[in-house]
């Protein structure tokens, strides 16, 4: 994959923008954190929408209750999972979410029994797949923040994480222009071994390296979050490749240069913070 200055400045820009708006949003305070995640929430769903109608032309054909129902399902669960961080006053965010979940429920079962011309499971599995792909990660998301696993500041994690997919995706990029040359999969034919390897290892060395010796923060969690979120990153980004090549589109937007949509710049990150969260959960 030949070097292109242009196209990695876009791209490059286009990253130094998505960290500074994901840092605003995790150190402003926690409704800006709510506020990001919710935006990209939808952002990601109208997009796996739009793929999974391309790949199977009977899903563009689902009922509006069903679509926005389905969402609505979606950001409830990623509501829900705030626990006890979020407060209205007395009302939990958490509350507010269970009882969106099932009024979007309600919605996706009265489409489904009233409006829809035949139940088709299929159609169900592909809304179930964008539940567990977007909703549930982005909830994982949001329970890291609310400090689940007891560390402070609470946007520890999310940082880490959003930083070491930044550097390993853009690594890669650099490391993958200059010296790769062995195919890493006929999913994705521009990424390179030798660009996979060199970026995660970069991410790695960068991210444990800094986070240590500049901010103090234990080498354990730096290495955990940083060579989990490098190997289910790119597994992450292969599956959107995946749906992508399945579409038979290059894109999965265009609301930002050169890297596409929502789901472009977050695929890698979908996945990553799913496999961080089990392997905290379960490990640390």
């Amino acid at each position: 994959m030949a070097f292109n200055l242009q196209t990695f400045k876009t791209r490059a820009l286009t990253a130094v923008v998505f960290v500074l708006v994901m840092l605003a949003g995790l150190l402003v305070n926690k409704w800006s954190f709510l506020i990001l995640f919710s935006v990209i929430h939808f952002g990601c769903w109208i997009e796996y929408i739009k793929l999974v109608g391309l790949i199977d032309k009977e899903y563009q054909a689902i009922t509006p209750l069903h679509r926005y129902g389905i969402m609505l399902i979606g950001w409830g669960m990623m509501l829900w999972m705030t626990d006890n961080g979020y407060q209205f006053g007395e009302i939990s965010v958490a509350v507010i979410g269970w009882s969106l979940f099932w009024v979007g429920l309600i919605a996706f079962v009265l489409s489904e029994l009233l409006l829809a011309k035949k139940i088709n499971p299929r159609l169900w599995a592909h809304s179930s797949l964008g539940l567990i792909y977007i909703s549930l990660s982005w909830g994982f998301m949001m329970n890291f923040y609310v400090n689940l696993f007891v560390f402070d500041p609470h946007w520890l994690i999310p940082v880490i994480l959003i930083v070491s997919i930044w550097i390993n995706d853009t690594m890669a990029y650099v490391v993958g222009s200059f010296i790769g040359k062995t195919p890493f999969s006929s999913i994705s034919p521009k990424k390179t071994w030798e660009g996979t390897i060199g970026g995660a290892i970069l991410a790695v060395l960068a991210v444990t390296l800094v986070g240590w010796y500049v901010f103090g923060i234990q080498a354990k969690i730096l290495l955990i979050i940083s060579i989990t979120a490098a190997i289910a990153g790119t597994a992450g980004d292969l599956f959107e490749s995946k749906l992508k090549r399945m579409a038979g589109v290059k894109d999965s937007g265009q609301i930002m240069p050169g890297h596409g949509g929502f789901l472009d710049r977050f695929d890698s990150l979908l996945v990553a913070t799913t496999v961080v969260w089990v392997v905290f959960y379960f490990f640390y």
